[in-house]
């Protein structure tokens, strides 16, 4: 199975900053989880930081020596700072406290994490941590809005409870946004489809029966959120309307909430107008209920109930826009590739994504999935059963040679 896990950060070397911050422990899973998606990470640390968490801590969990001064030779050419800086395809620093905050934002080099920021070109991503009043303060904002100007990617902070048991605005944010920050900052510099703009919809739309009940399918929206996280690391500015609870939205994409059909297609059309392509990967549901009862329906003795239902308006074909290329779903049950063919014309679409729900592994909630392409020419391309983010790559990838030229 380690074959169908993907790898977003593979070939990646991300240099992690840690400061002296209480938040410094949660870096520790930053790292981890960076290791895990393919990151080769260096982890630079300030005298400060070394008194909330140890070096050793972030040399096992990297497998790499950790930079702690300014004077470390762990390189071979004696000047760690230069080296880290120059390799790096991402900065992230996290903690960041308000006083190296004012150290990046004035150029003092002074330790090992700001002489590595001002040694490289990278994307930096910023994870602040300080007390509300610190980050509150018209001195850190301003620093803020220096470091946003000169290009900083900044996640967070959150509110909350801080250390002094204070509430408000200076938590760290959680380490998978902090991940999905490095990843967006990485698509945006080096992505090909860096000024793109990508419309996903996804999960199971809910057609509301009475004021308690709902006509809704299997979908969980996992084969879509993976199509949006894959256009976010790609550098596509990235826009996920969904119907679907219970999955994390993915930090540095654009989230519209929705219910019904209908709700998903006034917010799609003119998400799609101003798009370059648009991938519908949401089930929508193809009956609704004739009426809708404004009170709970109640059970009355043994008989059962009867229910009049209508098609429910198939709208992708009037999707349109200057430079949009439509892409569609078809969730069949046998001979996938085939019923997502005779779907296109109809929809007015480049490509069908067709997969049969019932084949193991391929189905609603599963975190892997095994597609057919389908194009316009009727030739059908079976992909191998791979991982719900790999699969959204394999889309983009057969998408781009059908993009409009942009200035």
């Amino acid at each position: 199975m380690d074959a169908l896990v993907p790898k977003p950060l593979a070939s990646k070397r991300i240099v992690l900053g840690v400061s002296g911050s209480i938040a410094a422990y949660k870096s520790a899973y930053v790292a981890s989880e960076l290791v895990r998606l393919g990151a080769h990470v260096d982890v630079v640390m300030t005298e400060s930081a070394q008194r909330f968490i140890g070096s050793n801590t972030f040399a096992a969990l990297s497998h790499n020596p950790v930079t702690t001064s300014l004077w470390d030779s762990n390189s071979e050419i004696n000047i760690d700072h230069v080296l880290l800086g120059t390799k790096a395809h991402c900065i992230v620093i996290a903690p960041t406290t308000a006083n190296l905050l004012a150290k990046l934002a004035l150029g003092i080099t002074d330790d090992a994490i700001t002489a590595t920021v001002l040694a490289s070109n990278a994307p930096v991503v910023v994870a602040p941590a300080m007390d509300a009043d610190m980050f509150s303060a018209p001195s850190t904002q301003s620093n803020v809005a220096t470091l946003k100007k000169r290009g900083a990617l900044f996640v967070g902070p959150e509110a909350g409870r801080l250390a002094s048991g204070l509430v408000g605005e200076g938590r760290m944010s959680e380490p998978p946004d902090i991940v999905d920050a490095i990843r967006l900052a990485i698509g945006k510099s080096q992505g090909d489809l860096s000024g793109r703009r990508v419309v996903v919809t996804a999960g199971g739309t809910r057609e509301p029966i009475d004021p308690v009940r709902v006509i809704t399918n299997r979908s969980t929206g996992k084969m879509g959120y993976a199509i949006a996280e894959a256009a976010r690391d790609r550098g596509a500015e990235t826009v996920l309307i969904t119907a679907t609870n219970g999955i994390r939205p993915p930090w540095g994409v654009e989230i519209i909430n929705v219910n019904t059909v209908g709700e998903m297609r006034d917010t799609t059309l003119p998400a799609a107008a101003g798009a370059d392509v648009l991938v519908m990967a949401a089930a929508i549901s193809d009956f609704r209920p004739k009426s809708f009862a404004d009170e709970k329906i109640k059970k009355r003795g043994r008989n059962g109930l009867t229910m009049d239902l209508e098609a429910v308006e198939d709208w992708m074909p009037i999707a349109t826009g200057p430079r949009l290329v439509k892409v569609a779903f078809a969730a069949e049950t046998g001979d996938a590739a085939a019923k997502g063919a005779a779907k296109m014309e109809a929809k007015g679409a480049t490509l069908t994504v067709a997969n049969d729900v019932t084949e193991p592994g391929s189905g609603f909630g599963t975190d892997t999935n095994r597609v057919d392409i389908v194009r316009t020419d009727g030739s059908v391309e079976p992909l191998p059963q791979m991982s719900k983010y790999d699969v959204g790559n394999a889309i983009l990838d057969r998408v781009k040679p059908y993009l409009v030229d942009i200035d």
